[in-house]
């Protein structure tokens, strides 16, 4: 098995990108300015240490004034930390709660946590295990009351890829849990095709059962899932790969169970004209309707990202894209939804200073229209490609992999906020 497709298909690059982000009129849509009474603000700087550093994922909001996330690089032995911030007047001190240490306990966490329904915070390495292939863990507070200064939780892995036949490499991995307490993602490579897997672990006794819904890589069928998975309230799965597809620019697909097993739907085969390369994860709505993004789109010369929607219609799904950026985006995130029906995300190039920003989709029943929130400097943050979340009081919340004020020359990356926005 090889790793070289990574770099292939990977799009999270640090490298400069020229232009700007200015004013524009393009058939109807408008970019406005953000209200004022919107507030930036940078609520961590990552050190390198114990807190980690380059954060790839977003973060998970936890009970009130809590939020939960993961660093893919840093804490004591440079392979990545789990950490929560606090929210404690006007401050957010970071507790670290696990430090990888690249062995069987897992390297390098490039998707978030998620809650499970034990209160149990759940999340996969992108490395580490056994086999180097990545794991999927649990994390719970000791069992006793802490007194310490760090209080860090008890890690539990469970399951350790192989690459064949279950899969490797867990790349900004968002689990989803179904009612039964099953877990669901995908691996970007490995299994019988080594084009990646659907996996999904089921609890029994304590012990934890993996299968394999969905091997990619025969035939049209998609290449390098890189985001996890959403369901429905039917249980049927559906998620985004990073290439294949009858254009090779990727796909949405379905998992419909059926007969005590899995039946697979393409759902859209991206080509250019449509939005090529989507790496982020879904998410949907009360109707139904899936969202996402693509990093890039072919249709016209300056054209990068998409933002589109699948509405369900006649047994299917309709494809509409909702809006395609004319300057640099190269969006690899997920989109966060408040219930007016706005859309947020994440840019990781582009803006007034080539170091990303933030966006808001306002008016989508229509025609979008654009808000620009936030351009990134440097200084508060640079290159975010982890998916924002709004929390219960309409504060959006968010990471960078680079920028803040420590660690290095290019940063190690903060947690941002911004308050309001709802």
């Amino acid at each position: 098995m090889t790793r070289s497709k990574q770099q292939q298909f990977l799009t999270v690059v640090s490298s400069p990108i020229v232009g700007a982000i200015i004013a524009l009129f393009v058939l109807g849509i408008f970019l406005i300015p953000a209200a004022q009474a919107q507030t930036f603000s940078v609520i961590h700087n990552f050190s390198g240490g114990g807190d980690g550093q380059s954060p790839l994922a977003g973060v998970t909001v936890g009970p009130p004034g809590v939020l939960y996330g993961t660093a893919s690089a840093g804490g004591a032995h440079g392979y990545g930390t789990v950490f929560k911030l606090t929210h404690i007047g006007s401050g957010w001190p970071v507790s670290p709660l696990y430090e990888f240490t690249g062995g069987s306990d897992g390297a390098q966490p490039e998707g978030p946590v998620v809650i499970g329904p034990n209160g149990a915070l759940y999340g996969a390495t992108a490395y580490g295990g056994g086999d180097n292939y990545g794991t999927v863990f649990e994390l719970r507070p000791a069992a006793t009351f802490c007194r310490a200064i760090l209080c860090y939780w008890n890690e539990t892995v469970l399951h350790t890829f192989t690459g064949t036949p279950d899969g490797a490499d867990l790349f900004f991995e968002n689990l989803a849990f179904d009612p039964a307490g099953n877990i669901y993602g995908t691996t970007w490579q490995g299994g019988a095709y080594d084009y990646g897997t659907v996996f999904e672990l089921s609890p029994s006794g304590g012990v934890w059962t993996e299968s394999i819904p969905h091997n990619f890589g025969s035939g049209t069928d998609g290449q390098s899932p890189f985001a996890g998975v959403v369901l429905d309230s039917a249980g049927n799965v559906y998620g985004t790969t990073a290439a294949g597809g009858t254009g090779d620019m990727g796909t949405v697909y379905q998992l419909m169970p059926s007969n005590g097993g899995w039946v697979e739907n393409i759902l859209v085969n991206f080509d250019g004209a449509n939005g090529s390369y989507p790496e982020g994860n879904l998410i949907t709505d009360a109707s139904g309707n899936l969202y996402g993004t693509t990093v890039s789109s072919g249709s016209g010369q300056n054209a990068d990202s998409v933002v589109f929607r699948l509405a369900p219609s006649g047994g299917g799904f309709t494809y509409s894209a909702l809006y395609t950026f004319s300057s640099p985006c190269e969006s690899s995130s997920g989109l966060a939804m408040d219930a007016s029906g706005n859309l947020f995300g994440v840019c990781y190039v582009g803006g007034a200073h080539q170091d990303g920003w933030i966006f808001e989709l306002t008016n989508c029943s229509q025609t979008c229209t654009l808000v620009d929130l936030h351009d990134f400097s440097g200084s508060d943050g640079a290159n975010p490609c982890g998916t924002p979340v709004l929390d219960a009081h309409g504060n959006l919340y968010g990471t960078t992999q680079y920028g803040g004020s420590a660690c290095s020359l290019v940063g190690c990356g903060v947690v941002w906020e911004i308050a309001g926005v709802r």
